[in-house]
């Protein structure tokens, strides 16, 4: 069962005690992400996370750093299309030393002129090293071919353009609209008191109020999907199809990961076996479902000789239509579900596991699930549920993103 609790203010706070832990993982959660970003905002989510690192009223960048790593605990963040995460990992006794460094740069971060112009550097070398990976390249080009130009096909990171023109008036604008009580979940897994969770949380959080006006909330449209293309002189062509799924939280998930795993989802899957252990035309090919709060979509990828890409890409898609003809089997649909559950156990030994699936779950969907209700959902996932989905979601239009050299060539061959 989960501890639960609302502020006055609208923080909710959500834990799952797990005594027989020595740590605790923590993490405050904020609705901020390139979902709710205007074109001219793109990226901004991503660089206030950095400068939230950068020094608060009481706290310089360097002592930030050395006081967490006094204790040896881990102190780190993350962005994503639809939320930002700030988060902490410590042994049980200095959980009161995470909650105030988290708490602390997340609601006391000076955003100086300096350290943001300074910054600014770092992010547009982490756009570059984005760049020079064509693997990333081409799934950011997967998003545009299949919601075409909307919030949530544009890049976590932002463009330099934009970087460049983030001033600290823009910044401070950005994340008063944005950090917001009512937007913002405390979570936290591990071994923990919960009355002296939330006396901290009271201490800390109690007085965080709202500073500008709340955000847009951006609805992702259906659209029909493209055929995109990125030249780049390298030696592989990246590949990527993508189909549309469920949202998240949708009873769907359960019967699209389960005929995932056998499409290209693991070792024994359809696609590693033709693709790569039959004939060696890839040394990485698989695919994956992406969720969020109002779409989904699967996406198969491979990295393949730029003569042999035309060649894999009909491979792909023979594979699919076979697929969609012949369904999962009984054996696979069974293997395909032990493979789930053992996947899902397994992650549980992870008190930070906990705390991501407890926060991003509160944060997007305001619901909790325990362990008992996901391994019972898995378990009822029928066979003939998991192929009628799978039919209707490989039997949809596809979308498809080339790079490499010859990406127009090759794109042009599918469109």
């Amino acid at each position: 069962m989960f501890d639960e609790f609302v502020l006055d203010n609208g923080v909710r706070i959500i834990g799952e005690r797990m005594p027989h832990c020595r740590s605790t993982s923590v993490g405050l959660w904020v609705a901020s992400g390139s979902q709710y970003e205007l074109p001219h905002e793109n990226g901004m989510s991503h660089f206030i996370e950095h400068m939230l690192f950068k020094g608060t009223q009481k706290r310089s960048a360097r002592a930030i750093a050395e006081e967490m790593d006094a204790v040896g605990g881990a102190l780190n963040a993350f962005t994503a299309k639809e939320c930002t995460c700030f988060y902490a990992k410590t042994v049980d006794e200095d959980l009161p030393l995470a909650m105030d460094i988290l708490t602390d740069i997340f609601l006391h971060s000076r955003f100086d002129p300096e350290d943001i112009e300074r910054e600014k550097g770092v992010v547009l070398e982490e756009i570059a090293m984005a760049e020079d990976t064509p693997e990333d390249v081409v799934h950011e080009l997967i998003m545009l071919s299949q919601y075409g130009d909307q919030p949530i096909s544009r890049p976590i990171l932002g463009s330099e353009e934009n970087i460049r023109s983030f001033t600290r008036e823009s910044i401070l604008e950005y994340y008063n609209r944005l950090y917001r009580p009512e937007d913002t979940v405390l979570a936290i897994a591990g071994n923990y008191d919960w009355e002296k969770v939330l006396e901290m949380a009271q201490r800390y959080l109690g007085d965080f109020k709202a500073q500008g006006e709340r955000r847009s909330d951006f609805v992702t449209n259906p659209v029909e999907p493209t055929v995109l293309w990125r030249e780049k002189d390298i030696e592989q062509m990246h590949l990527c199809l993508a189909f549309p799924t469920a949202p998240m939280g949708s009873e769907e998930l359960y019967p699209t990961t389960l005929f995932n795993s056998v499409l290209g989802g693991a070792m024994s899957s359809h696609l590693f076996q033709s693709i790569r252990e039959e004939r060696g035309l890839a040394y990485s090919v698989y695919s994956y479902p992406n969720t969020y709060t109002d779409c989904g979509m699967l996406t198969v990828y491979a990295g393949t000789n730029p003569e042999s890409a035309g060649e894999v890409v009909k491979l792909i898609r023979d594979e699919i239509a076979a697929f969609v003809e012949t369904g999962l089997t009984e054996q696979e649909f069974r293997q395909a579900k032990a493979q789930l559950k053992a996947s899902y156990i397994l992650g549980q030994e992870s008190v930070s596991n906990h705390m991501n699936a407890l926060g991003r779950r509160k944060l997007l969907l305001d619901s909790t699930q325990t362990e008992e209700e996901v391994l019972a959902k898995i378990e009822a996932v029928t066979r003939e549920e998991t192929n009628a989905i799978l039919r209707r979601v490989l039997m949809s239009p596809c979308a498809y993103a080339f790079v490499g050299k010859n990406a127009e060539k090759l794109a042009k061959t599918v469109g």
